[in-house]
């Protein structure tokens, strides 16, 4: 069986997309898996590095306001239609499998312009748009989130890395805490904006005052790729990290966890049993605050909104949160029962069937 996997353009659509490539190869070794990018996201470099041969179309992003570059889409969808075509007629595959953002919709196109067998994902709890036309495709939509309002729609989690899926923390905890140089008699709160960082975390924790560090916790913040922070002076024990691709070390060392409430995120963070702090993205439709609406209804987490989260916010209430392990274990133990981590073995079992 010949499988086109597309999706791209973040970290949301690309971990998804090569955590359900890796079961479908565990699932049936034989089977062949073309994946459909862009050159300009992560996937140009995260796809070929999982051992998965690319193949490309032109990007086609689409504006939020009415304006010059929005009637030049059109013209855009077309190209890249066609040179997704391209990738089917020579990769031809059996079925094709999209998981939302630039790449999918002319995936999708494709697959209804050669009459393929289409299998949708949607990351998110709001679909996006690309993944709203997806669904009108096929009968075949697998969702995140329960309730995500797609036509024909199994909710089977995301896909996540088996490296985090298969994570026990407590057996890693001190290579990882060895890893990153922290000491073991503190409790470690991990700071991450996801892949890229996010400005509004960085500046909230470095410019805390007195900061997580000064009242005993050691701190171990992922800045981004494209960030630098100066830690707080005096803070003791505080760890910058550019960029993390051993995130099951980064989880194993870590309490709890200051973090984006993307949907990659939210399942690996609670599905590790980590407590966490969520500041949901403030642009876009929403879908970071229902992304982690479970998890905080059921006790797993908070939820602060990018706004209020200011150095105050975080002096006046993260050192004594990590400092409570009581409150801590009863948070992580809360969020380790909400969100599968088995999403990518259902996924892979759910796309052979789409050819049925």
């Amino acid at each position: 069986m010949r499988i086109l996997l597309a999706g791209g353009g973040s970290a949301g659509h690309t971990s998804p997309l090569i955590a359900t490539a890796d079961a479908l190869r565990r699932l049936d070794p034989s089977i062949e898996i073309t994946c459909l990018g862009t050159r300009e996201g992560l996937e140009a470099g995260l796809i070929p590095e999982a051992g998965l041969p690319p193949e490309f179309v032109p990007r086609v992003p689409l504006p939020r306001r009415p304006g010059a570059d929005l009637m030049r889409v059109p013209g855009r969808l077309r190209s890249a239609r066609k040179a997704a075509l391209d990738v089917v007629d020579r990769v031809r595959p059996d079925v094709i499998v999209g998981f939302g953002g630039y790449v999918s919709v002319p995936a999708y196109l494709a697959a209804r312009s050669r009459k393929l067998p289409l299998v949708v994902h949607e990351g998110n709890a709001i679909p996006g748009v690309a993944n709203k036309l997806g669904a009108r495709l096929t009968r075949h939509v697998a969702t995140s989130f329960p309730g995500t309002a797609l036509p024909h729609a199994t909710h089977v989690g995301l896909p996540v890395r088996r490296m985090i899926s298969t994570l026990d923390r407590a057996a890693l905890r001190a290579e990882a805490l060895a890893h990153f140089g922290l000491a073991a008699d503190r409790p470690t709160l991990l700071v991450t904006g996801g892949s890229r960082g996010a400005a509004r975390i960085n500046a909230a924790i470095s410019q805390s005052a007195p900061s997580p560090a000064d009242a005993g916790v050691r701190v171990l913040h992922v800045v981004g790729p494209k960030h630098t922070v100066e830690p707080p002076a005096g803070a003791g024990t505080y760890v910058i990290e550019q960029y993390v691709d051993r995130m099951d070390l980064a989880y194993a060392a870590a309490d709890a966890v200051l973090c984006r409430a993307g949907s990659n995120t939210v399942t690996e963070v609670s599905g590790v049993g980590l407590p966490a702090v969520y500041v949901p993205l403030p642009i876009g439709n929403g879908e970071q605050e229902l992304n982690a609406r479970a998890v905080i209804d059921a006790g797993g987490g908070l939820l602060v909104a990018d706004a209020a989260l200011t150095p105050e916010w975080v002096a006046a209430t993260l050192p004594g949160l990590l400092t409570d392990r009581a409150r801590l274990d009863a948070m992580g133990a809360a969020a380790a029962g909400v969100i599968p981590l088995d999403a990518d073995e259902k996924l892979a079992r759910m796309i052979p069937g789409a050819t049925r």
